[in-house]
């Protein structure tokens, strides 16, 4: 496995409440991100608090209703407190917990923190309202709101060497992160259509949008008469799944545990993806999610490594 920069440390009184308090957030406002990170050892679970936390708040100050302005500053204090964490300057005792926090976490693990600049970057495009011509423009956006947090875990995770995988794949590690990340965001994005217009935002590609005519929008549960709604979906479900499919082959290079993290929240994913891809509509009238019994399924098939084991016998047999 790849080592972590100091290995096992001592945590103080003050950082592990920092942890817990990062913990506290990650529980009550990531509940999908919550369930899967619950499979990992206690030190990569922290972390994972530590990154998720940090990230809401960009996010939070983008979904926020301060005026653009005031959103443009707050994120960019949010860019200097992310300097000061990168350059080891945030105190045990200082009075922000997310800082000690990660600060904290970069010491145990590789954290590649500018990943995390690419998620202020991503933020501040949703703030400047920006919409997305063609795939390859939304593509830029999901790397760096999503893409970015996958090779942000991937410094927590660390890699092993999976059976059959050679050493250049191995290599691409980061890569099938940051593609795991886009699957991720795409299905995000055809879940929240109705909500993200809503608050004035449109993701899909707007070349997309002409095609199956829904240009117009997703302000009401029906589309207008010749919109082809379920094909557009339909498109973008597909455009999805090779997604998931690409980014399937970081599982084989995950140890047990970090891999059945992977597994449990990109499994989530996909069985949304299932879901809309059925019945398309239903993201019209509201969000689409699952009862925590399908969860706990997901849950299990990732720790018994049953994903894993799936895709390195694909690869395996792609290769040969």
């Amino acid at each position: 496995m790849s080592p972590t920069v100091e290995g096992p440390t001592h945590v103080s009184a003050p950082v592990q409440a920092a942890y817990s308090y990062c913990e506290a957030v990650t529980g009550s406002q990531a509940r999908n991100f919550a369930y899967g990170i619950r499979l990992l050892p206690n030190d990569k679970r922290q972390a994972m608090s530590a990154l998720y936390a940090f990230s809401r708040r960009v996010d939070d100050i983008g979904d926020g209703t301060l005026a653009p302005e005031a959103k443009f500053v707050r994120l960019e204090e949010t860019r200097a407190l992310l300097a000061r964490i990168r350059a080891g300057e945030v105190d045990e005792d200082d009075t922000d917990p997310v800082a000690v926090a990660l600060t904290h976490a970069a010491r145990r693990f590789p954290i590649p923190l500018g990943g995390l600049d690419e998620l202020i970057d991503g933020v501040l495009m949703d703030v400047r309202g920006e919409t997305y011509e063609t795939w390859d423009d939304l593509r830029t956006y999901c790397r760096c709101v999503a893409g970015a947090i996958g090779r942000l875990s991937l410094g927590v995770f660390g890699t092993v060497n999976g059976s059959g995988l050679a050493a250049d794949d191995a290599a691409r590690a980061g890569d099938y992160a940051d593609t795991l990340g886009l699957a991720l965001q795409l299905t995000n994005i055809l879940r929240d259509v109705r909500e993200d217009a809503g608050n004035g935002r449109t993701y899909l590609p707007a070349e997309d949008l002409a095609k199956f005519g829904c240009s117009e929008g997703f302000h009401s549960d029906r589309m207008p008469a010749g919109a082809d709604f379920a094909g557009l979906v339909h498109h973008e479900v597909r455009r999805a799944r090779a997604l998931f499919a690409e980014g399937y082959r970081l599982l084989p290079m995950l140890d047990r545990r970090s891999g059945a993290c992977v597994a449990a929240m990109a499994g989530i994913y996909r069985r949304l993806l299932d879901r809309i891809e059925r019945e398309p509509e239903a993201v019209l009238r509201g969000r689409v999610s699952l009862p925590p019994h399908e969860k706990a399924y997901v849950a299990v098939r990732g720790l018994s490594g049953l994903d894993a084991r799936t895709v390195s016998r694909q690869y395996t047999r792609r290769r040969s």
